[in-house]
């Protein structure tokens, strides 16, 4: 446990009272703060029409917190490449990984990050992206790589570039692509953990070396909430849990201080929904999270 490297997971959630520029000036002082504790990454995550998350634009957020941390990684987790030209991704973070060498990773994952509508706006109704995902990010991996130069389509800056790609998912289907493609793979068990443990195994089982990667690499991302005494991080919680009642619900809030749960929460079928995204989420003090976020790996 001790020699597991730890990353963040960011979205500026604008908080109740707030509004986009502080939840931006808050995501800069986790980052500086987190890599003050030795972390080794910041990831930002990509999501569009939410009045209450401004981690829309998510490469020129990446630069911004580049420019005010000093050896931290910072990324995507992930870009959703689907609403992305391949050339455009390359250009952007080729431009991030010339500006600030060594720290940019670019995490691919295939989702829209938003509702279909809004998914339609973004690829000006042409939601077939989707099924060219594995084919996008090979085309990503060409522009960078610096034996693209004699195409006629090349990425400036970008090709030549050693930025580390991810393949990002929450089933077992980006699974069987990272593994395909050699690449490191993160799984999003803080919000969709029912498949992760068979996701890992069959990433494992089926990888393949690439240039980038000799063996497999995986991060498993869980929502962890410390505190003093376990008592203030289950209070602490509840800002997370009605966080995503409002997802289930789609009645949409900024993020609340912590309280209470409403009633709302304690029907059945609510709470059933709710538990069934929150497994992987480890609450307490410094003794039981360690107790608990163990069992992670059994």
């Amino acid at each position: 446990m001790k020699n597991i490297p730890i990353s963040v997971l960011e979205l500026a959630t604008v908080v109740q009272g707030g509004d986009a520029a502080d939840a931006i000036a808050r995501t800069v002082k986790v980052a500086q703060q987190i890599e003050s504790l030795g972390y080794r990454r910041l990831w930002m995550a990509e999501h569009h029409n939410m009045e209450h998350i401004a981690s829309s634009a998510t490469a020129v957020l990446i630069g911004h917190i580049a420019a005010q941390t000093q050896d931290l990684r910072v990324g995507s987790g992930g870009v959703m490449l689907p609403n992305h030209s391949p050339l455009i991704v390359a250009e952007q973070f080729g431009t991030l990984e010339t500006l600030y060498p060594g720290r940019i990773d670019l995490g691919l994952g295939r989702a829209p990050g938003t509702d279909q509508l809004t998914a339609a706006a973004l690829r000006r109704n042409n939601l077939n992206t989707a099924y060219s995902f594995p084919q996008d990010v090979q085309q990503i991996q060409q522009y960078f790589n610096a034996g693209n130069s004699g195409s006629k389509v090349r990425a400036f800056p970008g090709e030549g570039l050693a930025i580390p790609i991810w393949i990002l998912g929450s089933s077992t289907d980006s699974a069987y692509l990272a593994a395909q493609l050699g690449l490191p793979y993160a799984f999003a068990a803080h919000f969709a953990p029912a498949q992760l443990h068979a996701a890992i195994r069959i990433y494992k089982e089926n990888f393949q070396a690439s240039k980038q990667l000799a063996q497999p690499y995986v991060m498993a991302c869980v929502n962890v909430i410390a505190a003093d005494q376990d008592e203030e991080a289950d209070l602490l919680a509840t800002s997370l849990f009605r966080m995503f009642l409002g997802v289930i619900t789609n009645q949409r809030s900024p993020l609340m201080p912590p309280a209470p749960l409403s009633e709302q929460l304690q029907a059945a079928d609510i709470q059933a929904a709710v538990k069934s995204m929150i497994a992987y989420t480890f609450t307490g003090n410094v003794s039981t999270l360690k107790k608990k976020i163990k069992n992670l790996y059994r």
